[in-house]
């Protein structure tokens, strides 16, 4: 399954795996949105994925304004390889808090 989410208290987690398509763009707004509108935190698990087009790179904004708009967060985890070189071409870097490991950004999460 290329998105999997669950609740963690007032954390949102939304894993993703393999390449974010239109249709996973789309399925990762929805997943997120309730919670960062409500102002809560969500960690984004992407150490499986491996790919992210335009689009999807539009939804991670979409979600992090969403989130900050509400007084809430938006971290990443797990970025390696060609994922991280899109976020860094797209200078994508200084809207999210990235770590690691899951365990690592939920410690920071409170």
């Amino acid at each position: 399954m290329p998105i999997e989410s669950t609740t963690e208290g007032k954390i949102r987690v939304v894993k993703l795996s393999g390449r974010m398509s239109p249709e996973l763009a789309v399925q990762f707004e929805q997943a997120c949105r309730g919670s960062a509108e409500a102002g809560n935190a969500v960690l984004v698990d992407i150490a499986q994925l491996e790919y992210v087009s335009s689009l999807g790179l539009r939804s991670f904004v979409q979600v992090a304004k969403a989130a900050h708009g509400a007084g809430g967060v938006v971290v990443l985890c797990g970025m390696k390889g060609l994922v991280k070189e899109i976020f860094e071409m797209a200078y994508m870097g200084s809207l999210f808090r990235t770590f690691d490991s899951v365990d690592a950004a939920r410690a920071s999460l409170g």
